[in-house]
């Protein structure tokens, strides 16, 4: 039989997200799965392979990014699908349920609703003729990972009941996609990484076969059982994660980074500061601490750089980017993917900038496991801070010491103490970098971090290195 199955993984490291470019090849019609903002990569690629993408489907309101689809309805004319429980959408779409089909020619989608990490939420069979029995795919947006399945808590503080949702989640990967043949691929919207699970493979497709062996919420199990065993130990949510969930069902401003990506002179950068926009710089832990302006946060523009910052931004308030030399539009599209639409410009050559106005550079503290060990046995004995996830304290974590997760820590600024000097450590020393960096901006001046992080203190101090 004929090949017209064209099918396209687009995966974002920063964000753990997978996008989809489904065509038919004779025909060139051609739909995109859970797109992202940035949508140049999509049209390129369909561009060059005479495809016209025609639909795009989100496989439910995403909560760690905003997606892609008023972009491509702008460039495209494509329609817009959601599962057919969408509420509160303020620009038209397709409601698609149980059954329904979109023909590219013979290449053919069918809709499952798979509800439980959100109400709306469906899957997306893909079958590579139309009359094959069994599905080339499975596109599970967030109800089914490879390893996991998708929490269903992130919308308690949007009225959805976790226990409610957890039975619907229940009944769509127990009843619904595990009764789908073992040899059916498994393509999920997030891997290793993402917030929207707590145990995520690093793998990015797997089989419904390979789930129903490996998957700890596949195997079969009580409505109760599942309940219990898939809400309990999910990472802290970041904040941003409420705002992008309803600002995903609104007729927004469609990514525009060139008009964020402004050269301000330092009086001007300076001044937008002293009225309250907050600056955001995004070298590395060891540049900040050597100088930085003063009240900044710190958030590193590598690895999972627009999740930490969402964790620590307020959505809404005006954004000030000193960035590495020449990632300044990429900092700005990375802000821009979880709907930090704000930034009122970048500061250039910052550090020559910095010996312009020395009155107006810090420098921050950071101690090596040697120091914070000292100064755990002296007299001045520092409050010592946590911030990692609560998975991984089942590593070891220094004695004594408070856990508050960095997605956490904006809402329990008051709950680290106060009256002594505050180390914070993270697993690395990225993290513990940003949670110093907030402490200081609101004003707590006598905080260090730990240099390397609680790797550092294992190999110095424990068992793994002493």
């Amino acid at each position: 039989m004929e090949h017209t199955l064209y099918f396209a993984q687009y995966y974002l490291e920063c964000l753990s997200q997978a996008s989809y470019l489904i065509a038919d090849e004779k025909t060139g019609r051609a739909v995109v799965v859970d797109p992202r903002r940035d949508i140049t990569e999509y049209l390129d690629d369909a561009d060059a392979r005479g495809f016209t993408i025609e639909g795009v489907i989100n496989t439910h309101f995403h909560a760690d990014f905003i997606a892609g689809h008023l972009e491509l309805a702008a460039r495209t004319g494509a329609w817009i699908g959601h599962g057919r429980r969408a509420a509160g959408v303020e620009f038209p779409i397709e409601r698609l349920g149980d059954g329904d089909s979109i023909s590219l020619g013979d290449v053919t989608l069918e809709i499952l609703e798979t509800p439980g990490h959100t109400p709306e939420s469906i899957s997306v069979l893909v079958y590579e003729h139309a009359h094959d029995e069994v599905p080339y795919g499975v596109l599970t947006g967030d109800a089914l990972f490879i390893g996991d399945v998708g929490r269903p808590d992130l919308l308690s503080s949007l009225g959805s009941s976790a226990d409610e949702l957890a039975r619907e989640l229940h009944h769509s990967v127990q009843h619904k996609l595990m009764a789908l043949p073992d040899e059916v691929r498994v393509f999920p919207a997030h891997g290793a990484g993402s917030a929207c699970g707590k145990n995520l493979s690093t793998e990015r497709q797997s089989t419904i076969g390979m789930q129903r062996l490996t998957n700890y919420a596949c195997a079969p199990m009580s409505e109760a059982e599942f309940v219990a065993i898939v809400t309990e130990g999910q990472p802290s949510a970041p904040g941003y994660f409420g705002h992008d969930a309803v600002l995903n069902r609104k007729h927004r401003d469609l990514l525009d980074v060139p008009a964020h990506l402004t050269a301000l002179p330092v009086e001007e950068f300076l001044a937008r500061r002293d009225t309250g926009a907050v600056v955001l710089d995004t070298r590395e832990p060891q540049e900040f601490a050597a100088a930085h302006l003063r009240g900044s946060l710190n958030v590193p523009a590598d690895g999972r750089f627009a999740e930490r910052a969402g964790m620590v931004l307020r959505p809404g308030e005006d954004i000030l980017v000193i960035a590495p030399p020449d990632a300044e539009e990429e900092v700005i599209t990375r802000l821009g993917r979880i709907g930090l639409d704000t930034v009122a410009g970048y500061l250039p050559e910052p550090e020559s900038v910095f010996l312009s106005v020395p009155g107006q550079v810090d420098r921050a503290s950071r101690l090596t496991a040697t120091e914070l060990h000292a100064a755990l046995a002296g007299p001045a004995r520092p409050v010592v801070l946590d911030v990692r996830n609560l998975g991984e304290l089942a590593g070891g974590a220094i004695d004594g010491s408070r856990h508050i997760p960095l997605a956490e820590l904006p809402n329990r600024l008051a709950d680290v103490p106060s009256g002594a000097p505050v180390v914070v450590y993270c697993a690395g020393g990225v993290r513990s970098s940003i949670a110093a960096s907030l402490l200081r901006r609101n004003g707590r001046p006598d905080v260090s971090d730990l240099t390397g992080g609680y790797s550092a203190w294992e190999l110095a101090f424990t068992g793994a290195g002493a």
